[in-house]
């Protein structure tokens, strides 16, 4: 029988299933950040520790502070957040888990510093207590996110209980034009199917666009598929995936390599498999995408207008779309490039790595920022990798703030906030009422589309500067 994907990572891990479809499910790898403290605490409370450590791994990336680094925990202003840095360290000693924390050299957003570590390798199935673990399936990977009492359920057994969601494959056709990248696509994705609409589906994304992205591009369109209801995102793995693993520090070495390796190249999806739905998309009419509302669907190309909510067939569409342009402060037919912005931000799991950097600096060379704007490198070796290369001095020179490595303005949790009524363009995944702070407005796109906004002050076509 000709199988996806998903199907032959499910199965190879399927430890028991019962009646009614509950099954009993092996996890190869599990992510733990400060966040985490419930589920540890819960398996202290009935005596038990971690399984399986080695197949658990630490990062502090959550509540990190971003500026004031080389103070340690004392940049950390908030004792809540001080008191949950250390309380993950106190509980990697115990249980004696890897654990990259502030001053681990191989710290940084969990993940990103799991493809980055090799940590996050081909048909594995991976966790975390955190919805964007899906971007781990850039690798062919079947990675989710878990609520507390799951991870619970993972360190006490390196198992999960799940039931088997279907199946839906996004097709990207065609060629992506010069400027395009998997942040544009994905957007373009989630404004097509809607935030609901691969809810109960893993997402395999598929297609000559897709192919054509980097690595990192395709870690941004998985990171986003929980944005269109995902349970999971998949891209098949390629050279590019090989080429990127090999010689990482936790990646096979020697005659594992050659055995894993072997093993990778069957997971890609048979020929004349079966999806529950299809979806497609032609690359090549895809224009920079950015956010207007309060919704990831609620995005258009940069070339279009604010669209007016009696215009859209759902009921709840319109609603929510009146509800959007109330808090976003914006008028139905308003052109996208007429949108000021006050501040900016590239960092975050989706768009935190060197060539969401390298796009950044191509676009901020010579130019100065009109707006605050800061950086934060999705990992401490990326930052030391990007200061390398010049490009720091490239944002330094434009006026914008080099940050260090953690979730920093995407969740707000740190201190790294926008402030109320200000209007944010940002590389992160949300933009829902208050995600940056109360009363940000957030639009998401591209890290070359947030660059232009910088040094314009506005939504701007990023292509207009580069010539694109």
């Amino acid at each position: 029988m000709a199988l996806t994907m998903f199907e032959k990572i499910w199965n190879s891990h399927v430890i028991l299933e019962k009646p009614g479809g509950d099954t009993l499910l092996h996890i190869d790898r599990n992510f733990v950040h400060e966040g985490s403290f419930h589920a540890f605490g819960a398996l202290a409370k009935e005596g038990r520790r971690v399984r399986k450590p080695r197949q658990n791994f630490a990062v502090a990336d959550h509540y990190v502070p971003t500026v004031g680094r080389e103070r340690g925990l004392d940049a950390t202003e908030d004792a809540d957040a001080r008191h949950m840095i250390q309380l993950l360290e106190e509980n990697c000693r115990v249980n004696g888990l890897a654990h990259f924390g502030m001053d681990d050299a191989r710290q940084g957003i969990v993940h990103v510093i799991g493809p980055e570590l090799g940590i996050t390798q081909p048909g594995l199935t991976i966790t975390c207590g955190d919805s964007h673990t899906s971007t781990h399936g850039a690798l062919g990977a079947y990675a989710f996110g878990t609520g507390a009492s799951q991870l619970k359920q993972i360190l006490a057994t390196q198992c999960l209980w799940l039931k088997k969601p279907k199946t839906l494959r996004v097709t990207v056709n065609g060629r992506l034009g010069p400027g395009i990248t998997g942040k544009d696509v994905v957007l373009a994705i989630i404004a097509k199917i809607g935030t609901a609409g691969a809810t109960g589906h893993v997402i395999e994304f598929a297609g000559p666009a897709i192919r054509s992205l980097s690595l990192e591009g395709r870690l941004t369109v998985c990171n986003m598929a929980i944005e269109a209801g995902g349970r999971a995102g998949m891209i098949a793995p390629d050279d590019a995936v090989y080429q990127y693993l090999h010689g990482r520090e936790y990646a096979p070495k020697g005659a594992d390599w050659d055995r894993a390796l072997a093993q990778w190249r069957e997971l890609p999806s048979d020929d004349g498999a079966r999806f529950d739905r299809e979806v497609t998309l032609d690359g090549s009419a895809l224009e920079p995408m950015l956010t207007w509302g309060t919704s990831p669907e609620e995005a258009l190309p940069v070339s279009g207008r604010i669209p007016d909510p009696q215009s859209l067939g759902d009921a709840d569409k319109r609603a929510h779309a009146l509800q959007a342009l109330a808090y976003m402060d914006l008028k139905p037919g308003m052109a996208l490039t007429d949108i000021r912005i006050d501040r900016a931000f590239i960092g975050s799991c989706t768009n935190g790595r060197i060539e969401d950097l390298r796009a950044a600096a191509a676009v901020l060379k010579g130019r100065k920022s009109m707006i605050p704007a800061w950086i934060s490198p999705g990992s401490t070796a990326l930052k030391a990798q990007a200061e390398a290369e010049g490009l720091h001095r490239i944002f330094l020179d434009a006026g914008v703030e080099w940050r260090a490595s953690g979730c920093s303005s995407c969740a707000a949790m740190n201190g790294d906030k926008v402030p109320p009524g200000l209007r944010c363009a940002s590389t992160s995944n949300r933009n829902f009422e208050g995600r940056q702070g109360k009363g940000a407005r957030t639009h998401l796109m591209s890290p070359a589309m947030a660059a232009a906004a910088m040094v314009t002050g506005r939504v701007t076509d990023v292509r207009t500067l580069t010539g694109a």
